[in-house]
């Protein structure tokens, strides 16, 4: 639609389309007829036979489509036209011991992986652009703001490494997602592959091992936490950059200024707006996939051994968690990729507090002097006089009391900058050698 054609990413839309579910469908089919054909199983002429005829075959969507509203799951449309590809001879012992669930489920699965790689590789490519821009503004001093307000002096370097930690962070996760969230589920019709006998534990673990898949110790068709547990990964992924995108919008307002995305969106009635359309698009995305977490989640009670009802609210759920997601890497690239940093402003910014940015740094210069609470009153009552008159407090702060003060050094912002260093160096110290540039 037009629009939410920017809400959206091409690369990610392919992975999660319908000939994408359909060629992963066909994947799992034919890994369990080989693997069922090498434990004599099936015949080894039908295991070859299903994947020579695989390999060429055409599917017809629309009749996946059509399926699926009269099945509800689109995989025994699909067996329909497999098995009339392979021939009567063999197409009997197309998903043999299988049920539509573990096809189904195993596909996604793969989907999933496929859509893992691909974020991987962006989460990647943003650390290396935030990390080198953590390390050339590291001293670039700003102010900070807290509930809206000016509050202290930091660096520009300092923030952009909290863009960069979560996302440190969520690339940690995501490893140690893999071991759980991309999981075979082969279980047959209720969980115990009975129509395999004796044989259908070992060949779950086959099944795993030829589509490279974790073997879970027991189908998992009805515990859904993994898929869960990755959706929530996707959605504190899509909130960080939403959260980043927000600090980019608060601080590219025209009376801010100190930063600015070039190529920015026009305005049809106003000229001179540079609209920041990217960090927009980034905020609604963390803020839509906020929402459908919680909605994958009415998935976890999934009723007795299949639930039809639970199932497809995954379907209506998290293709558009992975959807959302995509994109907002995809547009976090973009802005960081032409992200502009006025220091000009930012310094500027500071210097038109008058001082008041350095006010907790003059209460603890003259709590050295007198008590803390004697020193907050002080600076306070200053405070209120400097702005009333337009003066700058540091100057009023010295006319107002003996107290031996290193005056000049306490009007420099880059003298109150507490473990700033220490803490960018340790963000960065995280960072893998191989992104660090």
């Amino acid at each position: 639609m037009i629009l939410d054609a920017y809400l959206q990413d091409p690369e990610t839309e392919a992975l999660i389309s319908d000939a994408a579910l359909a060629g992963a469908m066909l994947e799992v089919e034919v890994a369990l007829a080989r693997v069922q054909a090498r434990a004599d199983i099936i015949p080894t002429q039908a295991g070859a036979c299903i994947a020579e005829v695989t390999a060429g075959l055409v599917v017809d969507l629309p009749a996946l489509v059509q399926g699926t509203i009269h099945d509800g799951v689109p995989i025994i449309a699909l067996l329909a036209q497999l098995r009339t590809a392979v021939g009567h001879a063999h197409g009997g012992y197309v998903h043999w011991g299988a049920t539509s669930q573990d096809i189904v489920d195993t596909a996604m699965v793969l989907i999933l992986r496929r859509v893992a790689a691909l974020f991987s590789a962006r989460l990647d490519h943003l650390i290396r652009q935030w990390a080198a821009l953590t390390g050339t503004h590291r001293g670039t001093v700003m102010a900070a703001r807290t509930r809206s307000q000016q509050a202290v002096p930091t660096t520009f370097g300092l923030k952009v490494a909290g863009w960069l930690a979560p996302l440190l962070r969520h690339r940690l996760r995501l490893q140690a997602l893999s071991a759980n969230s991309f999981a075979l589920q082969f279980g047959g019709a209720g969980g115990t592959l009975a129509a395999l006998g004796g044989q259908g534990h070992a060949l779950a673990q086959d099944l795993a091992a030829e589509l490279d898949l974790a073997s879970p110790p027991l189908p998992w068709h009805n515990q859904r936490d993994g898929i869960i547990e990755l959706a929530n990964w996707l959605a504190m992924l899509s909130g960080s950059l939403g959260k980043t995108a927000g600090d980019v919008l608060l601080l590219a307002q025209s009376e801010v200024g100190e930063l600015q995305i070039s190529g920015a969106g026009g305005s049809s009635a106003m000229p001179q707006k540079a609209n920041p359309v990217l960090a927009e698009a980034l905020v609604a995305l963390a803020r839509h996939n906020a929402g459908l977490i919680g909605s994958l989640h009415q998935a976890a009670p999934h009723l007795a051994e299949r639930d039809g009802a639970a199932w497809t609210l995954e379907w209506l759920t998290l293709p558009q968690m992975v959807r959302t997601t995509g994109a907002s890497l995809q547009h976090s690239l973009q802005m960081a990729a032409h992200l502009q940093i006025n220091a000009t402003r930012m310094a500027d910014n500071v210097a038109a507090t008058n001082g008041m940015l350095l006010a907790e740094a003059a209460v603890y210069a003259l709590a050295g002097h007198m008590s803390k609470s004697a020193a907050q009153d002080l600076v306070k009552n200053a405070c209120l006089d400097a702005a009333a008159a337009g003066q700058d407090l540091i100057t009023v702060l010295e006319q107002r009391t003996p107290a031996p003060i290193d005056w000049l050094a306490l009007r420099d912002p880059a003298n109150y900058l507490g473990a700033t260093e220490q803490f960018i160096d340790a963000v960065l110290g995280a960072v893998p050698p191989e992104l660090a540039g």
